[in-house]
């Protein structure tokens, strides 16, 4: 696979200070890509002039509101699938990929299943997983703190949370050994062009957060694998989308996702040991938000969980007091 047959989609609401840095991070890979998409997720102003000006080659489809992050994908998704790329690398504005990064991802994606000391050929392997890796996650660092490491990807634990993912710590090369995760944040992934003609695509009913964790969910289920890549490096700016972490607007679109989340994957009998953990959970977060003295993302938290699990989705747009504390909605 040549880096001419991915597309790069980018989705962007305001931010053109870091959507330039990361167009300029793109157009320093080692390897460029066959195009790369920038998605205006309604922006104001729009971005196009600014970005023609630096980057004539950038394709920029301005949707006339946001649509979220999933819808904004989706978008850039269709505009891109109709083409023929074998991949498409998604990325967030505010991410700034290393100049290799392209390359190493490409060279996971093309990693086979070894068995018995011999390439696999066969469609699946013995535990029902495909041949051929479907997604694959950089290493991904904070911007602010290069050496302290966001995420290496993560597994699901019983109560379909996230376990093993390595936030925080500092990269004293713990996490040097390319592993198979249950979960890779869509902030920086490159997928294979067959996993979204199986799976499908995003679930707009997620506004922002978890849209990534449930297209994972999918995706295994599907019997596709997903690759950490750690020679593959990404810096990326945290919620800045959303106001930073635990901004009002940051925990009143994660709570809601997460009841969306919570309800669509954990039906059954696994929703009674669901229940009882994500309240748990959700007592550990009124705690902490206390205790930071943070009484409007706490007010903001609980509308939001309360509206996901009452409603099972998770759109309903921020009341003007949560939007106002950080300026926007998204």
């Amino acid at each position: 696979m040549n880096a001419d047959a991915i597309a790069i989609v980018i989705v962007a609401w305001n931010q053109l200070d870091k959507t330039l840095d990361c167009l300029a991070s793109v157009a320093a890979l080692r390897t460029p890509p066959g195009r790369v998409v920038l998605v205006d997720n309604g922006s104001a102003p729009p971005l196009a002039e600014a970005v023609a000006g630096r980057f004539p080659a950038v394709e920029v489809l301005r949707l006339p509101q946001n649509l979220g992050f999933a819808g904004g994908y989706n978008a850039g998704l269709r505009h891109v699938l109709a083409g023929a790329p074998a991949a498409v690398l998604l990325l967030n504005n505010d991410t700034l990929p290393a100049a290799d990064a392209l390359d190493q991802l490409i060279m996971a994606l093309e990693e086979k299943r070894l068995t018995q000391g011999r390439e696999e050929a066969g469609a699946q392997g013995a535990d029902g997983s495909r041949e051929f890796i479907g997604l694959v996650t950089a290493k991904i660092y904070y911007a602010a703190e290069p050496e302290r490491i966001w995420t290496v990807g993560a597994n699901l634990n019983v109560f379909l949370d996230l376990k093993d993912g390595g936030q925080g710590q500092r990269d004293t090369g713990q996490w040097a050994a390319p592993r198979d995760v249950d979960f890779a944040p869509f902030c920086g992934i490159l997928v294979r062009r067959e996993v979204f003609e199986t799976v499908g695509l995003l679930d707009e009913a997620f506004f922002l957060y978890y849209e990534d964790m449930d297209y994972c969910r999918r995706a295994r289920l599907a019997g596709w694998r997903i690759r950490l890549c750690p020679a593959a490096h990404i810096l990326h700016a945290v919620s800045a989308s959303s106001g930073g972490r635990d901004s009002p607007l940051e925990r009143y679109w994660m709570a809601q996702s997460s009841g969306r989340y919570f309800r669509k994957h954990g039906r059954g009998p696994r929703l009674l040991l669901i229940v009882p953990f994500r309240l748990a959970s959700a007592l550990k977060m009124t705690a902490r938000l206390l205790l930071a003295g943070k009484a409007t993302a706490l007010r903001a938290y609980w509308r939001g969980l309360w509206l996901g699990w009452r409603t099972g989705r998770a759109t309903t747009p921020p009341p003007a007091w949560v939007a106002g504390a950080t300026g926007g909605r998204r």
